[in-house]
């Protein structure tokens, strides 16, 4: 978690060059978690709308590279390993908000768990709710309760990993291809809710760095 002993973290253009062509892991490692730690104490501390509203649609406007660029590299249940899966998530959902919407409601149709209740999306969830979703967990990392805002994250990838599995099953034997792109999806979504649900765990424990 955050600490309040933070400051905005300033590097040289040697240090973003060996993160850049991963020539030093310990100083990708040093800065993904300090530039992580800096963001999110910041913007908490100080949550001004139009600054968080930067931060949720930055990858729409820079790509998602730019942010794997600074967190990818790091473990999963890391404070820069959370951010970047729940901007991955993000933009997983904005590419293809119309397949998304219906992998994540035939998941909600297949598993009776409070997941659907925990992830919080709008009913029915078509592609304009399971949008608005995205930017509603995004949000929460900087505004809300951060762990809850984890969980939600963790929620919707099991519901459109099991609606993913659904359909690949669904397809098995008339779409050969299609089943094993979905299936492939359905286990990347999976491992993605497992990562997202640790992380949260560790915040609450204040063990999330």
């Amino acid at each position: 978690m955050p600490r309040d002993h933070h400051r905005p973290v300033h590097f040289t253009d040697a240090e973003f060059a060996a993160i850049k062509g991963g020539e030093d892991p310990a100083l990708v490692n040093r800065v993904a978690h300090e530039t992580a730690n800096a963001l999110l104490h910041r913007v908490r501390q100080d949550p001004d709308p139009a600054v968080v509203e930067r931060l949720v649609t930055y990858t729409d406007v820079h790509g998602i590279e730019a942010v794997a660029e600074l967190w990818a590299r790091v473990g999963a249940h890391t404070l820069p390993g959370a951010l970047w899966r729940i901007y991955l998530m993000r933009t997983v959902i904005r590419q293809n908000p119309d397949e998304i919407a219906y992998l994540f409601t035939r998941g909600t149709e297949r598993i009776g768990t409070i997941d659907q209740a925990v992830a919080g999306a709008e009913q029915p969830t078509g592609p304009a709710e399971i949008l608005t979703l995205a930017d509603s967990i995004l949000h929460g990392l900087y505004t809300g309760d951060f762990a809850v805002a984890l969980d939600r994250g963790a929620a919707f990838c099991r519901l459109a990993a099991a609606g993913a599995t659904s359909v690949a099953d669904d397809s098995d034997l008339t779409a050969e291809e299609r089943a094993s792109v979905l299936t492939v999806r359905a286990f990347r979504l999976a491992e993605l809710a497992e990562d997202l649900s640790a992380a949260a765990a560790l915040w609450r424990r204040d063990a999330l760095d």
